[in-house]
């Protein structure tokens, strides 16, 4: 019964107690299963039919996709019974081929991704955005980096010969873990670890000779290590800093910080400092002086890495449909436009589902979100199979079918065509990429939101509160060093110290965020917001880049491998 009428055994025993106790049948025999088939299961079913063949009215033209798809499982079924059985005279069915047209099992998929994608088939309600398609500004350059002028932008699709290849601290993060077991001393520990790394990192950059307990009442000037908290559960500002001592000379020991000697400063909470200043009582600092925070160093390439070939790299952030549609017409336009460019290396962020999506908090989908998720990067990985570019999947933690946790680790996808596993790549958040030995930074976390939101800053020369931040995440080497992270953020701290920390300096830092776009080279790192490709119900923008590996002379100083950079509308 439940193979014939689609029910889980629990929900079709919980509707036979309803049927028994409401046709007051006390004993379960087989004729009370036969009642329970022919009135209640037959009756159902027949009306599902009868609204599917109504609703079909409307939409048939629309899944004709859907009924492809059957006729080819169907015609997979047979061609396996086919294979069990023994072959007899004029019991083979004729092959609706030609000679010219041989069948094979799997073809190469001709169909165009508006084929590929049906919303229909999970969407009672897939209307296209009349805002989305109204938009007069498609494909408007918005911000510019480097000599774009007069740059043809067009890839060698998989014409060229590309390294990618993951760097990890000191490995990556390549499959599931279980999480929610971590205990309170065990995020002490990492964040103590954090603490004592970076101070030795800073005391030996700096030779300063001995750092001094946070509580030691002091005349003179001293050296303080620790890490920067509120005294309360409100917002950091300039009256609530305080400075927690690291383990070995502070014992963890916190004392209140005073700011008003300092003429800039740019501090959030879980940041590791060293402070000098005087501390006459031992009960609060009065900060003199703050050290700058001291990045990694580049990635060396080898001679593993490839050649020193221009690459184009394009880059793109979801969500891939706007908020009062799921008919995913951006992501199709996206399509479009690999397919015409033909990028070297497509890296693309999460979330594919929203889970801020209307009609994905409301349960409006009629699949699986599990099955939705997959119709849609098939369509991705059909769809540019033809532009031959290389692909590169990062999961968000608002991808409604994937691991809420961070780290997070790669999306697991086993229907993977064969000829698409060599282009085809699936890494966590964050993950840190090698292209040609050009270093990627990847994450789809919205660093820059979250850490705005708890940043105090005081400074005499033009705010630039981005580069600000960006600054912090590159001397902190740490993908997320906001501690205690956004409430929306589920943080498993003993992978995040395995997972999450910055192997190197990136060449090139790529921070999706809600904020404004922008390209910026800071210290040395360029970092790009290609903002997402939705904005609501409008369309957003993407990011391209060329890079290329440069030689240095000796005695020549490091020069970047992005040569331009641009972000555009979709």
């Amino acid at each position: 019964m439940c193979v014939l009428y689609g029910q889980n055994e629990e929900g079709l025993v919980g509707e036979l107690i309803a049927f028994c106790t409401s046709t007051q049948k006390a004993h379960l025999t087989a004729e009370t299963l036969n009642s329970f088939e022919h009135e209640f299961l037959s009756k159902r079913l027949s009306r599902a039919q009868h609204r599917a063949f109504k609703d079909s009215g409307h939409a048939g033209a629309r899944d004709i996709v859907s009924i492809q798809e059957l006729i080819e499982v169907e015609e997979e079924e047979e061609t396996l019974l086919n294979s069990y059985s023994t072959p007899s005279k004029g019991s083979r069915k004729r092959d609706i081929t030609t000679p010219e047209t041989p069948l094979t099992k799997r073809k190469v998929s001709t169909r165009s991704p508006h084929q590929l994608l049906s919303p229909s088939s999970f969407s009672p309600s897939a209307t296209p955005s009349q805002k989305y398609n109204l938009r007069n500004n498609r494909g408007e350059v918005v911000t510019s980096f480097g000599s774009a002028q007069g740059v043809s932008w067009s890839g060698r699709g998989g014409a060229g010969i590309i390294s990618l290849k993951v760097l990890g601290c000191p490995e990556s993060l390549t499959g599931s873990y279980k999480s929610m077991f971590q205990k309170l001393p065990d995020i002490r520990e990492v964040l103590t670890c954090k603490i004592e790394e970076l101070g030795s990192e800073l005391k030996e950059h700096y030779k300063i000779e001995a750092f001094t307990p946070v509580l030691v009442p002091a005349q003179e000037p001293v050296t303080l290590l620790g890490q920067i908290g509120c005294d309360s559960n409100g917002k950091l500002n300039n009256k609530s800093v305080i400075l927690e001592g690291d383990r070995e000379h502070s014992s963890g020991a916190q004392v209140p910080v005073d700011l008003s000697e300092l003429k800039e400063y740019s501090l959030f909470p879980g940041q590791v400092v060293v402070m000098e200043g005087i501390n006459t009582t031992g009960r609060k600092l009065v900060a003199t002086k703050l050290y700058e925070g001291v990045p990694l160093p580049f990635y060396q390439p080898t001679e593993e890495d490839g050649d020193f070939e221009q690459n184009m790299v394009l880059v793109a952030c979801g969500p891939y449909t706007t908020s009062d549609s799921i008919t995913y017409e951006p992501l199709l336009d996206l399509i479009t436009v690999i397919n015409h460019d033909r990028p070297d290396v497509c890296i693309l962020f999460g979330p594919f589902l929203d889970a801020k999506h209307e009609q994905v908090e409301n349960c409006l989908l009629t699949s699986p979100f599990e099955d939705v998720f997959k119709q849609c990067l098939r369509t991705i990985i059909e769809g540019t199979r033809s532009s031959g570019s290389l692909l590169v999947f990062v999961p968000s933690l608002r991808d409604v079918q994937h691991e809420p946790v961070y780290p997070q680790p790669p999306f697991s996808y086993f229907d993977l065509p064969p000829e698409d596993r060599k282009r085809v790549h699936f890494v966590s958040d964050p993950c840190t990429l090698s292209v040609n030995g050009v270093v990627f930074g990847l994450t789809s976390t919205d660093l820059l939101f979250h850490m705005g939101a708890e940043e105090i800053s005081s400074s005499s020369r033009t705010p630039d509160r981005f580069s600000r931040i960006l600054k912090h995440i590159l001397t902190q080497r740490s993908y997320y060093p906001l501690y205690p992270p956004q409430e929306d953020m589920a943080i498993d701290y003993e992978n995040f110290y395995s997972y999450a920390q910055l192997p190197v300096t990136p060449d090139v830092f790529v921070v999706p965020s809600e904020l404004r776009y922008f390209v910026k080279d800071v210290l040395g790192c360029v970092c790009v917001n290609p903002g997402r490709l939705t904005k609501g119900q409008v369309g957003g923008t993407y990011g391209r880049l060329y890079i290329r590996r440069q030689t240095t002379e000796d005695g020549e100083g490091r020069r970047s491998p992005c040569v331009t950079a641009q972000v555009v509308r979709i």
